[in-house]
């Protein structure tokens, strides 16, 4: 009881002090995250949009695939990745192993299926209400897409919420791919994982407690972007 409370104070400390090497690894860790999911975005709400207005022959086999990839292993992905970019893979010659890179790849793969597959449910939906009056205004399938993405905005914000909360939280595959190199790929999570390994409980708890708060804060920020424009639309 002691020890944990030792390193409660400790943690809290480092906090309030702004210790640098916190502050490093939660800075890295906000950026390879938002990166990826950016990226994963301009993939995921595109493709979804896709899903739900065109009518195609293995249509139904895709959205399957995505869903059954939102459980995807992230040591698996991590694992892939691994082989793609090490040496004597394909993509060896770009040098990206072991990079911040190669962790928003990795991110990458296991939020796109997530988002994708959380905002096809809301697309498809709205896609039912808008469907006789886009297709009587003869309208491309590009301008119905952008007019889909547009109207369902609240609802992809959430997916992209889930996208994030599942990649600020991934330590196996950035573990795997990133190599966990202080001052170039340490991240919140393979900080922890390494702290508590070797013992050290207060930097633990304080980069725990900065995920958490990272985690909140975009929560909170969504929310309140969906309430304003909620209100502004009154």
């Amino acid at each position: 009881m002691v020890d944990l409370w030792g390193g409660l104070s400790q943690a809290f400390w480092l906090i309030v002090t702004l210790d640098g090497d916190m502050l490093d690894i939660a800075l890295r860790s906000l950026r390879v995250t938002l990166t990826a999911l950016v990226l994963a975005c301009a993939i995921a709400l595109p493709l979804a949009a896709f899903l739900a207005v065109r009518r195609f022959k293995y249509r139904r086999t895709v959205i399957a695939g995505l869903n059954a990839l939102m459980g995807l292993p992230p040591v698996v992905v991590g694992l892939i990745v691994y082989i793609l970019l090490s040496r004597s893979g394909p993509l060896g010659v770009l040098g990206l192993l072991f990079t911040p890179t190669a962790m928003i790849v990795a991110q990458m793969i296991i939020i796109v299926p997530l988002v994708a597959s959380i905002a096809h449910q809301s697309l498809r939906d709205l896609w039912q209400e808008y469907h006789d009056l886009l297709i009587s205004m003869n309208v491309t399938q590009t301008q119905k897409i952008q007019t889909l993405l547009w109207d369902s905005r609240r609802a992809l914000l959430t997916a992209s919420l889930a996208g994030f909360g599942r990649g600020i939280g991934e330590v196996g595959a950035i573990m795997i791919v990133g190599g966990n190199i202080d001052n170039v790929t340490r991240v919140l999570t393979t900080a922890i994982a390494l702290e508590t390994g070797k013992g050290d409980f207060a930097l633990a708890l304080a980069l725990g407690f900065v995920l958490i708060a990272l985690t909140l804060a975009v929560n909170l920020i969504i929310h309140a972007l969906s309430r304003t424009e909620r209100e502004g639309r009154w």
